[in-house]
């Protein structure tokens, strides 16, 4: 019997986003996250490993993108080119 795909994610230090690392083959969640110790942080890369059975994971369609996306570009206040900035700020 295959066992499921589980996508791994980690967190290299406090403070910082958990990173999608890869994937690998395990039987349940602690097996999971067990291997991912082992596979993806052998030099002290980590503080956090999440793993995600791959099943459970749902995306948008590349097919689909310029519609799914597109009511946002009528929105010109969501980009920053929108804002004016002070003469007293330097640095955004």
């Amino acid at each position: 019997m295959e066992q499921p795909l589980w996508e791994v994610f980690i967190r290299s230090r406090q403070g910082l986003d958990h990173k999608h690392v890869g994937s690998l083959h395990a039987a349940d969640a602690r097996m999971a996250i067990e291997s991912a110790r082992d596979v993806y942080t052998r030099r002290m890369e980590g503080v956090s490993i999440w793993v995600v059975e791959s099943k459970n994971i749902h995306a948008s369609s590349p097919d689909e993108a310029a519609s799914f996306y597109e009511p946002a570009e009528d929105k010109i206040y969501r980009h920053p080119t929108f804002y004016k900035l002070p003469d007293e700020v330097e640095y955004m």
